[in-house]
């Protein structure tokens, strides 16, 4: 009899359990998307992922891990509100110019079982068309937190292609690795992005990225999961993740973009959206431009940042190049290593570094006087070598110094493994640098370039005065790299990957392939490919990278770089393949011309692009930059063949890209100038 008595309690316990567990189901406007959120009896927080009905993300774990109490098996849910937004707003510059926001919400307030009754816990969601979000809002007393863990695992569907840098790599200027998930056994930067069976592409990452560390993904390898990944949040020197206090922080938002094609995925806004709107009031101190730089020479050896015989930040030098800019019609000069502070261990001593004080041979005044007069930005250049509290002791009177000689622009650098020789780039200490700095900028109506940065997370919808910035293996590297250069297919991955966390500052443009004092290593391109660069890659900010000598030899090309604008309305994916080629048509937002842009990796191809996806009625006159039968990137790099062609929405492109190749057109609406 008790055994059944037993019995009896066990089965109505166990039914009491079963209806403790909550399900609850949000989709995107389009209802393509389902995001399917549960909370167990056990208190967890779980969701999974479908697409079309079909599983992308299966069961998956959610929860913190803090100094004090744990957030992830001890949940309590105390209330889920549901909200929708849409609402569409302008960019002031961009790949497009209208962005569309809109998307379902579902927010879940948990308390914990096992901790104080005064904090409470957010995970809040939101699904869009093109992606879904996540992320956790801390509420309750002032009291202060530390962050040990996000437990955050994202358990696959399917095996997909992967494609990621290593988590060690400094400042993320490393080559793109294409690996199947199930064979990841170390720990990778955000974003990543991926490629499943099914055709469906996932780029993982994070917006809003505020007074937190950088994510970063590894596999459990003990927990022999093939097709599982897991959140690391970029510690402090002492192994906390984060510093905070309870209702006062949010942590970003873990961003997952979910594409058809790769149009959907690399015109996708939803970092962008996820980002507060712009706190800048007048935005019309903001100028996308082109810009040269003293900056070639020096990475090849010729001149140098130091003093000396050699420098390369003169004002004579200023002067031959304002002098080219001005006639070319290239709006920002960049000068690095015109202050105090370079001579020596400038890496190692960056301490030393001043920010108002230009070296004898750098007339400040007398070059800003003929900057203004001949209708060119001069862009500053604050590398701090990592010295972060150096440069924000001088931040005001550096930007005043700017101001002071109409410096709009600043190209910040932080060569240097550690911060102030104890912390990481994209730990939270960091993000708090790098964020006080666009701040401050703000303030001063200054744009800034950042080099050696945090990963971009979408932050340029609230400060648009950060327009560009570096997080990857640039051009630089093809003038001294001991492995003989970035690989061609190298730049046919970053559109897919690195360019879908923000504006990259890759620096193309070089016109000259030739490196004596490093032999070993050239850029892996032809001239061709250096045009197709300015549509495929972007950047409000966009350098030429080259000397004016180089530039003078190729005039006849040079005239691209001249023509082709930095700010878009539209931007499309007509073709491509991650790692293999890919094809960018972008509109100007200032006309109804297009610039069309298609590089590929090293093996030659053809390709077939119709015209009608992009152009309205009505003639446009063409002009096509492309390489000839004899064009060879390693043997006969320059050789270009210019054409002149009428063309309609009717018309199709037919592109022959040999090996590290490229192909550039501009297309200008009902125009008949012979250009």
């Amino acid at each position: 009899m008790f055994k059944n008595l037993n019995l009896i309690a066990l089965i109505a316990l166990t039914l009491v359990f079963a209806g403790c567990k909550r399900n609850y189901l949000l989709e995107s406007p389009d209802t393509r998307l389902e995001v399917s959120i549960t909370v167990t009896p056990a208190g967890e927080a779980q969701f999974s992922v479908k697409k079309d009905l079909k599983p992308l993300l299966n069961t998956s774990l959610l929860g913190l891990k803090l100094w004090e109490e744990d957030w992830t098996h001890s949940l309590l849910l105390k209330e889920v509100t549901r909200t929708t937004h849409n609402d569409t707003w302008l960019q002031p510059w961009g790949q497009q110019t209208e962005v569309i926001n809109h998307y379902n919400e579902l927010a879940l307030r948990f308390k914990n079982r096992n901790a104080n009754d005064s904090h409470q816990l957010i995970i809040r969601f939101r699904c869009f068309n093109d992606g879904i979000a996540f992320r956790y809002e801390f509420l309750g007393e002032n009291d202060s937190l530390q962050i040990i863990d996000e437990q955050n695992t994202y358990r696959f569907a399917q095996d997909p292609q992967l494609w990621s840098i290593p988590y060690n790599t400094p400042y993320y200027e490393g080559l793109w690795q294409k690996r199947p998930l199930s064979e990841i056994n170390d720990t990778v930067c955000s974003p990543i992005t991926m490629e499943l069976p099914n055709g469906t592409y996932i780029c993982m990452h994070e917006a809003n990225l505020t007074d937190y560390g950088a994510q970063n993904f590894f596999t459990d390898t003990t927990a022999n999961r093939q097709t599982e990944l897991k959140t690391y949040i970029t510690p402090w020197s002492t192994g906390v993740k984060v510093y905070g206090k309870w209702g006062k922080m949010m942590s970003p938002w873990r961003t997952f973009i979910i594409a058809d094609n790769l149009n959907e995925l690399a015109t996708s806004n939803l970092l962008v959206n996820l980002n507060e709107p712009c706190k800048i009031e007048d935005t019309s101190w903001i100028m996308p431009m082109k810009y040269m730089g003293i900056w070639w020479s020096i990475h090849l050896g010729y001149h140098t940042w130091s003093q000396g015989p050699n420098h390369g930040a003169t004002t004579e030098n200023m002067k031959k190049y304002i002098k080219f800019c001005a006639e070319h019609g290239i709006k920002g000069l960049l000068a690095e290593g015109w202050n105090y502070g370079w001579d020596g261990d400038w890496s190692g001593e960056g301490f030393k570094m001043q920010f108002n004080k230009p070296y004898p041979d750098f007339n400040i005044e007398k070059i800003a006087e003929y900057a203004e007069q001949n209708g060119v930005n001069i862009i500053g250049h604050n590398e701090t070598g990592g010295w972060t509290e150096n440069y924000e002791s001088q931040l005001d009177e550096t930007f005043a110094f700017c101001n002071k000689y109409n410096i709009h622009a600043v190209k910040t650098g932080y060569v240097n493994p550690l911060l102030d020789g104890k912390e990481l780039h994209k730990s939270q200490y960091g993000v708090r640098h790098m964020r006080r700095v666009v701040e401050k900028a703000a303030e001063a109506h200054i744009m800034i370039d950042n080099h050696e940065c945090v990963m971009p997370t979408g932050l340029c919808r609230t400060y648009p005065n950060l327009m560009t910035g570096e997080a990857v293996r640039g051009q630089e590297w093809d003038a001294w790299s001991v492995d003989g250069g970035s690989p061609a297919e190298h730049l046919t991955v970053l559109p897919f990957t690195r360019q879908l966390a923000g504006p990259v500052d890759f620096t193309p443009g070089t016109f000259d392939f030739s490196n004596p004092k490093n032999p070993q290593t050239r850029v892996h391109s032809t001239l061709a490919r250096q045009l197709a660069l300015y549509v495929v890659l972007y950047s409000p900010l966009q350098m030429l990278s080259d000397m004016p000598e180089s530039y003078d030899k190729h005039l006849d090309a040079f005239r691209f770089l001249e023509q082709v604008p930095v700010d878009w309305s539209k931007s499309y994916i007509l073709d491509g393949k991650i790692g293999d080629f890919v094809v960018t048509a972008r509109k100007d937002r200032h006309s109804d011309d297009w610039y069309i842009g298609a590089i590929n990796d090293e093996q030659a191809r053809e390709l077939h692009i119709p015209l009608s996806d992009i152009l309205d009625n009505g003639a446009y006159h063409a002009t096509v930059y492309r390489s000839t039968p004899q064009t060879d990137w390693q043997d006969n790099p320059y050789e270009l063949q210019i054409e002149q062609a009428e063309l309609t929405k009717t018309d199709t492109l037919h592109i022959h890209l040999r090996p590290a190749d490229g192909y550039a057109v501009q297309l200008k609406k009902n125009s008949t100038e012979k250009l």
